[in-house]
């Protein structure tokens, strides 16, 4: 049966020798996630040192929608990282976590006044995705506020015209207009996108439109110095061998149910170019009709460059951890259900399936009986009364028996996957996010140390 094995992990490994899952495990009654915050600090550090490698002035900013946890909004403070908000309550918790106005961005589309006014007031940056959400932000800013509403425009892209995001050549113009008509009552800095799918050409082209239509917009008399390319960094969650041997091999006989995927549907869970190197091969890109680097470009206009990545900066900062209620025998196969369901792992929401292997823990260690060379192929099914809550509808081929206690581990799971969709469906309670403060050796000994996160599950 085909197999997909994530890249090895000794952090993650680590946590899985250390017997305190099963701990855990006991103590909350039901699934939970662990998260690894250093890796998010290497993430963001990796990020900076592309854009210094470059030679251009540039930003990072966490988008938040890809976890909730408050760990991240943290360690943004603590590095001075700016945070990508889209909501009123995703504003005041990155405030209320030490994150300063002023590295804030704001995105989403059709804000609301509530959402816009606490933007002026904490001097947030906002990227305005339409006219009548500009003209409202121009009447926050001319009705009582001391300071200039701070703003982007966001650009509809050329090649994908049917994106709800942004707004085309003539409202753009109109909106120019309309920024000068403001006088300082805004403070219009510059241009974004919205760009679906992580090509690297079509974010470079774009961004050279942006950089076009930042110098443009100085000759009005506006500040102009920055473009936000948004996020998009894929993130490569194993080998290459392993994902195209798996793309060629899989079938529905391999699902539960003969459950049938569209193979384009499933995220790249390898990808040659990810993360940063992502951001530095957009850098190293000349932009259609130009000659120079996107970085030269950059540098020789004095524009800044703004990124909003989220997946990319949770690569591998985190997994999820069910555990085993029951075995049901199927005829060469059988099916598991665990303690949670399929919601607190977000692919399925996207008619697809998390594809990296699950590693099973016994109480006895991680994958216990692999020397035998057998395997147990097994789905995954929700604690749901629902058909369709299937954690994982592939007969994975685990190299030992599931059983009753045993634990389920998804790995690298902290972008978009553990908490995006989670609800408590039959009034089960949310998992619990713990966060891992400490893995090396100290006086302490070598047993990592742990603590809730300070958001709680909601």
């Amino acid at each position: 049966m085909p197999t997909l094995p994530a890249h090895p992990d000794p952090d993650t490994d680590r946590i899985l020798d250390s017997g305190m899952l099963h701990e855990l495990s006991y103590a909350f009654g039901g699934p939970f996630h662990f998260l690894l915050p250093h890796r998010f600090d290497a993430n963001l550090a990796a990020f900076r040192t592309a854009l210094h490698d470059a030679g251009v002035e540039g930003r990072v900013y966490y988008a938040k929608k890809a976890n909730k946890a408050a760990v991240w909004t943290e360690r943004c403070a603590a590095h001075q990282a700016g945070v990508d908000v889209a909501s009123a309550p995703e504003l005041r918790e990155a405030l209320g976590h030490g994150v300063r106005g002023e590295n804030i961005v704001v995105t989403g589309p059709a804000k609301s006044d509530e959402l816009l006014r606490l933007a002026v007031l904490q001097g947030a940056l906002v990227a305005v995705d339409a006219l009548d959400e500009l003209d409202l932000l121009i009447t926050l800013a001319l009705t009582g506020t001391i300071r200039p509403a701070r703003l982007l425009l966001r650009r509809l892209p050329s090649a994908q015209p049917h994106s709800r995001f942004g707004m085309n050549d003539a409202e753009l113009e109109t909106a120019l207009d309309r920024c000068v008509r403001a006088g300082d009552a805004v403070r219009m800095e510059g241009f974004s996108f919205h760009l679906s799918g992580y090509a690297i050409q079509p974010r470079a082209d774009l961004a050279g439109e942006l950089v076009d239509l930042c110098l443009k917009a100085r000759v009005l008399g506006l500040q102009a110095d920055r473009i936000s390319i948004g996020g998009g960094f894929a993130v490569d969650y194993s080998a290459a061998d392993h994902w195209h041997t798996f793309l060629a091999e899989q079938k529905p006989e391999h699902y539960h149910a003969k459950k049938a995927f569209r193979t384009g549907d499933f995220y790249p869970y390898h990808s040659p170019v990810a993360g940063a190197d992502a951001l530095r091969a957009i850098l190293a890109t000349v932009p259609q009709g130009g000659r120079d680097t996107l970085a030269a470009r950059l540098t020789d206009t004095g524009t800044l460059l703004m990124t909003e990545p989220g997946r990319a900066l949770l690569a591998g900062a985190g997994s999820t951890v069910f555990r085993i209620q029951g075995v049901k025998e199927r005829a060469g196969y059988r099916i598991v259900t665990v303690d949670g369901t399929s919601l607190s792992l977000s692919e399925q929401w996207f008619n697809s399936e998390y594809l990296p292997d699950p590693q099973l823990v016994t109480p006895s260690g991680r994958d216990h009986g692999a020397h035998t060379g057998e395997v147990h192929p097994a789905c995954v099914g929700g604690a749901s009364c629902l058909e369709s809550d299937m954690v994982t509808w592939r007969k994975v081929p685990f190299p030992a028996r599931p059983r009753g206690g045993d634990l389920l581990v998804y790995p690298n799971t902290a972008g978009y996957q553990m908490d995006s969709n989670e609800s408590p469906f039959h009034d089960l309670p949310l998992p619990s996010k713990v966060v891992i403060d400490r893995l090396g050796v100290d006086h302490l000994g070598e047993r990592p140390r742990w603590r809730l996160d300070r958001r709680p599950a909601r």
